[in-house]
């Protein structure tokens, strides 16, 4: 059967052979579209939520995310299946969106989290409405997202640096030293492999990471010096550079908790494993370098992802203050000088009473 509503023309199966059926169906439609009852069905209408979601986590997340992300898009998902798992996706409205914000935020989730859960629908339901064709709108789009505050990025002082060394075992100073000099995040330390190293050039290769390409960056001497000390020690059979006492791959959980009690034992307060990496950025950036290089070092994907790293202290901008003196006639300074000098002989001080 054809027919048009809403000025579109709308070609639909009967899903019959018997054809007085057929004519009887579509008698039907066209006195529900006269009445204003009909509505156009979509294979939504039969998804719920929990449907849509497990759809994505093996046909999208699995297949196109890193292992990490996927594992986080799983974790999300749970919290949103709680309060929309069993609802069918034509029958979720912005409402019950903004309802679960509210929810969220009462059982003490961050805004930052909150908005990751509304990023992961929102995209599950843009490809509902795409590709998937299950339905024709995407409700997320007219909620708003939760109000993040900027925090200032924590970065690790040089007295911190020195403390904090001081707490830890041999092996975790090899990984915070190594981190703070090459920006790396704490997956990419773990997965790192002799392989990747060129010691001969003094250079790193990245293959595996959040925006899917294969980056070769320089090593410094200190970076490289840590390479060359464990190399020493290598054993043919290990292939990771920073491993369990096993000679295993480190987990992550381990590295962690070892990382908090040497920050306890040091008194560095609120600091974690990530900001060592916030830790080279700005470090580089204190020291006057170009903000494209440092982002390029860093593997960041915007330049304003990287402006947030200038936290500057007096020492550091004097050099570009200092830049205003350029040109200036020395002359100029000791006429100045001079003058002041006059205008004090001429009007001396006095002492006034009461």
């Amino acid at each position: 059967m054809s027919f048009s509503h809403q000025g579109q023309q709308h070609r639909r199966s009967t899903e019959t052979e018997d054809k007085k059926l057929a004519t009887r169906i579509f008698d039907k439609i066209k006195g529900e579209i006269a009445e204003g009852k009909w509505f156009e069905k979509l294979p939504g209408d039969d998804y719920t939520f929990k449907d849509l979601m497990d759809k994505y986590l093996v046909e999208h997340s699995a297949v196109n995310k890193a292992v990490s992300s996927h594992k986080r898009d799983k974790s999300l998902s749970a919290h949103l299946n709680k309060v929309f798992g069993e609802i069918y996706l034509t029958d979720i409205a912005p409402k019950m969106i903004s309802e679960y914000k509210t929810t969220r935020r009462n059982e003490g989730a961050s805004p930052r989290t909150i908005n990751y859960e509304l990023v992961l629908m929102s995209h599950t339901f843009n490809l509902a409405c795409g590709e998937w064709e299950l339905v024709k709108e995407n409700p997320v789009k007219k909620v708003e997202k939760e109000k993040v505050r900027n925090q200032i990025e924590r970065w690790l002082t040089a007295d911190e640096e020195k403390r904090l060394l001081k707490a830890s075992p041999k092996w975790l100073q090899e990984i915070i030293v190594f981190a703070i000099n090459t920006g790396m995040r704490q997956s990419e330390i773990l997965d790192l492999k002799w392989p990747q190293i060129d010691f001969s050039r003094g250079t790193l290769t990245i293959s595996e990471q959040k925006n899917e390409e294969t980056d070769t960056l320089p090593l410094n001497k200190t970076a490289l010096m840590i390479l060359e000390e464990k190399f020493k020690l290598h054993k043919e059979e290990v292939d990771y550079v920073f491993t369990s006492q096993n000679g295993t791959r480190m987990g992550k959980r381990n590295l962690f908790r070892a990382f908090d009690n040497a920050r306890i034992r040091a008194k560095v307060q609120n600091f974690r494993f990530h900001d060592l990496r916030h830790t080279f950025a700005t470090r580089l950036v204190q020291k006057g370098a170009d903000l494209y290089k440092v982002q390029k070092l860093g593997r960041w994907k915007t330049l304003s992802m990287v402006t947030r790293y200038g936290h500057h202290n007096a020492e550091s901008l004097r050099s570009v203050i200092e830049i205003m003196d350029e040109g200036i006639e020395k002359g100029i300074i000791t006429n100045l000088a001079q003058s002041q000098k006059i205008q004090v002989t001429r009007s001396p001080l006095r002492l006034v009473s009461g």
